[in-house]
């Protein structure tokens, strides 16, 4: 038994025998016992009335009631806790404002988001940014003030999409990146950045790479064809200059190429909508691109098997995705070795629709993996070189999927080979079938 238990039991006893010594004395023993326990009783209801009444009014910071005995002790515990609590409000005030200041010094626009998304704070930048006002449109939906249709589908799907890109609904020069982040159970952090400076260097490179590629087209079509010309005479001077003509053909078939890339790529990153669409029956289409494979095989004799579900159909732009798909298939001959074996499959499963290619080429080291769809890079310069290629055929890939909802993944393991997979959504309504035709073209 604690101390301040044992001090109000020796309080009890005395009582109870004082007033039965009185009573004794008297001659009303157990008339002074029972005014003892009411003494008793009628103490401890008057503390609890005086702590009811500071939770009633401790609003208006009244002290905790001063007194003895068990509730003396019992006032001082409230005591204790209230002073931790006043202190840990203080504690998570000053951190609040810290966070205030620091959000309200940020250019990028900070909104505390609910559960249903309705705004509960914003900062200063959100009001210049996304034109919120507070506290007037606390407690309103997000939704109400951002009303483009790339954002709401971005808060549909999730924010499966990290960052979604809109125009600013104050400033229609302004550029943002939205990022929604959930937090706290049901709350979420939208954070908008002005990326207007970077669009507009993106735009400008983009509109040189069109320019000087456009530009280039066409001295570059005279050069070959003079070269070509000198390589049909049949006089002694052009027998002697064979050897240097080739190589000017060929560098400059390679030049023609780089460009021809260039333009396409340049296109699919300035427009941004897919344009006209129609069904486009992959399985033919890649019948197609595997014959011209294994012209480009050539001598190599690779094995080019083709597996695809002739039945299935692909909404979207036929050049563009023969443009992405030969890529794919044709980087597999190059860098295959003799005799080696590709497969190209079509096929859908319950996950959506797949353009797989797998060789039996060196395969790629898990470094090079994160990098290989970016403009120029090479994991071999050399021999990328040697080949042909322009560094520019899986960039090419990338935007065509991405103008097709589509995603490229690769696996791949040193020494053993590659495998390049395209996938693409299944289509509205569509019924995903478990036997398909997968009989191999050859």
């Amino acid at each position: 038994m604690s101390p301040v238990w044992l001090q109000e039991f020796w309080y009890l006893v005395g009582l109870v025998l004082g007033m039965l010594l009185i009573g004794w004395w008297v001659g009303q023993p157990l008339g002074f016992l029972l005014l003892a326990i009411l003494l008793y009783l009628g103490w401890h209801l008057y503390n609890l009335y005086q702590l009811e009444r500071w939770f009633r009014l401790r609003k208006k910071k009244i002290n905790l009631p001063d007194t003895l005995g068990i509730w003396g002790e019992v006032f001082y515990h409230f005591y204790r806790l209230q002073q931790r609590n006043r202190k840990h409000k203080r504690k998570i005030s000053a951190i609040l404002k810290r966070f205030q200041s620091s959000t309200a010094a940020m250019p990028d626009a900070a909104v505390v988001l609910g559960k249903h998304y309705e705004i509960e704070w914003l900062n200063k930048s959100a009001q210049k940014l996304l034109g919120l006002q507070s506290p007037q449109d606390r407690g309103k939906p997000i939704t109400n003030f951002i009303r483009s249709p790339v954002f709401l589908q971005y808060l549909t799907d999730s924010y499966e999409q990290s960052t979604v890109t809109i125009v600013s609904p104050t400033n229609h020069n302004l550029i943002l990146k939205i990022n929604v982040v959930p937090y706290a159970g049901n709350q979420h952090l939208l954070l908008a950045r002005d990326t207007t400076q970077l669009h507009r260097l993106e735009q400008i490179r983009r509109d040189f790479i069109a320019n000087v590629s456009h530009e280039l087209r066409t001295p570059l079509t005279v050069l070959a064809g003079f070269i070509e010309t000198l390589r049909d005479d049949e006089d002694e001077c052009t027998q002697q200059w064979e050897r240097p003509l080739l190589l000017m053909a060929q560098q400059s078939a390679r030049m023609r190429n780089l460009i021809e890339d260039l333009l396409l790529l340049s296109r699919l990153e300035s427009d941004t909508t897919i344009g006209s669409t129609g069904p486009v029956r992959v399985a033919e289409m890649l019948h197609t691109i595997c014959e011209e494979a294994r012209i480009l095989s050539g001598e190599q004799a690779h094995r080019i098997t083709l597996l695809a579900d002739e039945n299935l159909v692909l909404e979207g732009r036929r050049e563009e995705l023969r443009s992405a798909f030969s890529n794919l298939i044709f980087n597999a001959v190059r860098y295959t070795p003799a005799q080696g074996d590709i497969t190209v499959r079509w096929y859908q499963d319950e996950k959506g629709m797949h353009f797989e290619v797998s060789d039996t080429g060196e395969g790629i080291a898990p470094e090079h993996l994160p990098r290989l769809a970016e403009r120029f890079y090479r994991v071999d310069v050399g021999r990328s070189r040697q080949q042909g290629g322009t560094g520019l055929g899986l960039a090419i890939v990338k935007h065509v999927l991405l103008r097709h909802q589509g995603q490229l993944h690769i696996d791949s393991i040193l020494g053993q080979g590659s495998t390049f997979r395209c996938d693409f959504p299944l289509p509205i309504n569509n019924e995903t079938e478990n036997d398909l035709n997968t009989e191999p073209i050859t």
